[in-house]
């Protein structure tokens, strides 16, 4: 990477579960880093039927949705509503009102926002911890 390159704005925590995601989201997310996290999400779904997730939002700019096709979000919508069974959404903003409709129609899918000072209990609450790489 030269650099001047953008860093991408999604980076992968590893976790004590291996049907736990967890992710980074840094800045503004432009579609590639969409197009990233929808194929690393994509990849957990191959692995296991149900997944938990937690999302840390790190000085985060919004998202460029305009360069994402509509299939992409088609696609990740139906494979998160057949995969995703809990969602832990840690920072702000608390994007989980506006994700909602992402899970319809499942009603079971579980969504929680917790501060970044609450961090500890989001983990708790997803069943997970974070681990440190080799």
């Amino acid at each position: 990477m030269h650099s001047l390159d953008r860093v991408p704005a999604v980076r992968q925590i590893p976790t004590d579960r291996p049907d736990c995601s967890a992710f980074d989201i840094f800045g503004e997310v432009t579609s590639a880093d969409v197009e990233n996290l929808f194929g690393l999400l994509e990849a957990a779904y191959a692995l296991h039927d149900q997944v938990d997730l937690l999302v840390r939002m790190v000085d985060h700019d919004g998202v460029d949705w305009s360069d994402v096709s509509s299939e992409t979000i088609s696609e990740g919508k139906r494979l998160a509503q057949a995969h995703v069974r809990r969602c832990a959404a840690v920072g702000e903003p608390n994007w989980i009102p506006s994700v909602t409709g992402f899970f319809t129609p499942r009603p079971d899918v579980e969504l929680k926002h917790f501060s970044s000072e609450d961090e500890a209990e989001a983990w708790a609450w997803i069943g997970a911890q974070p681990v440190e790489e080799a």
